[in-house]
């Protein structure tokens, strides 16, 4: 089969199996040889790097002692990093002293079901004003009514 593509070609190169002229290279499909020559391992999809806490402070740590012109530029290379993770870093090391050093609040913690009954509590009394309005309008359209003699729900109900 590579007899047959070398021809084809060749073919296609205009030369009929002769070299062409000195200093050119002749164009031919991948021999038997090159094949075995290569390798067949698979390679590893890469992964994204991960940095634990103690990692990241020793590298801002590194970072922060480079004082010269460019030793920071060499330092992130060498290390392979990038100037907006150090920064991203430095942002989630203030962020942590900050809450490792805020004042606790004392006393109990809030429960979550305490808050949800405070919620409903509150819930039924605006429920119930809710619904005492709507009797006192009720009550108001049957007076109305009996004043105007029309017929209310009670006196349809009491015909049926």
């Amino acid at each position: 089969m590579t007899s047959s593509l070398n021809n084809s070609l060749n073919r296609s190169m205009g030369s009929s199996g002769a070299s062409g002229p000195p200093g050119t290279h002749r164009v031919s499909g991948p021999t038997e040889t090159d094949a075995s020559s290569r390798d067949s391992e698979v390679f590893a999809i890469g992964r994204r790097r991960q940095f634990s806490a103690s990692e990241k402070r020793a590298l801002l740590a590194e970072a922060e002692r480079c004082k010269a012109a460019g030793e920071l530029g060499a330092f992130m290379r060498r290390k392979r990093i990038y100037s907006s993770m150090l920064s991203s870093w430095r942002k989630q090391l203030g962020a942590a002293d900050r809450v490792a050093l805020a004042p606790k609040r004392r006393g109990p913690k809030p429960d979550a079901s305490a808050r949800q009954i405070e919620h409903l509590t509150r819930d039924i009394v605006r429920l119930r004003r809710k619904l005492e309005r709507a009797e006192l309008i009720i009550d108001a359209q049957k007076k109305l009514c009996v004043a105007l003699g029309l017929p209310t729900s009670d006196d349809r109900s009491a015909e049926e």
